[in-house]
């Protein structure tokens, strides 16, 4: 087996086009392609009978994050804490984090104010429209 790279994030969302808006205009990061996949083999790769995708891929760098709205859709969870077992969050750098914050639309929720941390990282946690987990991070 070779050298495993990252190739994309992937985030699900229940209105894809709210959320391209969300991560393109609050996050800042670039709709590189959207498209649409469905079909036995698709549906049988994520477990999900009758499933069609539609996805758009933003650009975060050297990372891309692919944003994903299923047909069916399954069953929404509660927001998780970032704590629970199985939580994740899509972490991205900013370079000046308190400017970031300063500028955030009224609507974004937050977790706190950004916060320095004991290795000298700047952190803030917001969600996304559906309640997903990002990290915002100053090193």
């Amino acid at each position: 087996m070779g050298e495993l790279n990252a190739h994309h994030f992937g985030v699900t969302v229940t209105d894809l086009d709210r959320a391209v808006e969300f991560y393109r205009d609050v996050l800042n990061l670039s709709v590189l392609d959207r498209f649409t996949v469905s079909g036995t083999s698709f549906s049988t790769a994520v477990a999900v009978d009758g499933a069609t995708g539609r996805f758009a891929h933003l650009s975060a760098g050297t990372a891309r994050v692919e944003l994903i709205e299923y047909e069916p859709t399954g069953e929404k969870r509660g927001e998780s804490a970032i704590n629970e077992p199985g939580a994740k969050h899509l972490g991205l750098e900013v370079d000046d984090i308190d400017t970031f914050f300063e500028t955030l639309p009224r609507n974004v929720e937050s977790l706190s104010k950004p916060q320095t941390t004991e290795s000298g990282s700047r952190i803030l946690f917001l969600r996304d429209p559906d309640g997903n987990l990002i990290e915002l991070i100053e090193t």
